[in-house]
């Protein structure tokens, strides 16, 4: 591995990893995805302008591959026995409600939220991560609270 690529990944890995997990739910896709994107990275000349434009570059990249790893899944037919053997133990009922909740959000607003409040992104630094207005961010993490609001309130959490 170059010194660039290994400079990024020490920048970026662990970011990216919680980032495509907050998307996938799967450990092994959220790495197989941070793969991909490392990939994508060192087969690629890049000349950034900044850090923040690098970091950008990656969280960008990051969402698109799993987005398309989630369209792919959502395209499969049938899913395999074998992938529901590794998940014998019920993982997902020690992750909280609201994480449950949050994962029925679109797209759309679960990337403002992710990268907002799970991530610590500013509203301004979200906006460019995302290629999106301030206000579009702001109008998306609006909605975002008043559905998951509205979800935890009719559940009774």
């Amino acid at each position: 591995m170059n010194d660039t690529v290994q400079a990024a990944y020490e920048a970026h890995a662990d970011l990216l990893y919680r980032l495509a997990l907050s998307h996938l739910h799967h450990s092994e896709d959220a790495m197989d995805a941070v793969h991909d994107v490392f990939l994508k990275f060192a087969d690629t000349p890049h000349s950034f302008q900044s850090e923040e434009h690098e970091r950008a570059w990656f969280v960008r990249v990051t969402i698109n591959r799993c987005h398309d790893l989630l369209r792919r899944r959502r395209l499969r037919l049938h899913d395999s026995i074998d992938d529901h053997r590794e998940t014998a133990a019920p993982v997902d009922n020690t992750r909280p409600a609201v994480l449950e909740t949050l994962d029925r959000l679109s797209e759309n607003l679960k990337d403002v939220v992710v990268l907002h409040y799970l991530e610590g992104f500013s509203v301004e630094e979200t906006a460019r991560l995302l290629k999106l207005s301030v206000s579009a961010v702001k109008m998306r993490l609006s909605r975002a609270r008043d559905t998951l609001r509205s979800a935890i309130e009719k559940e009774g959490l």
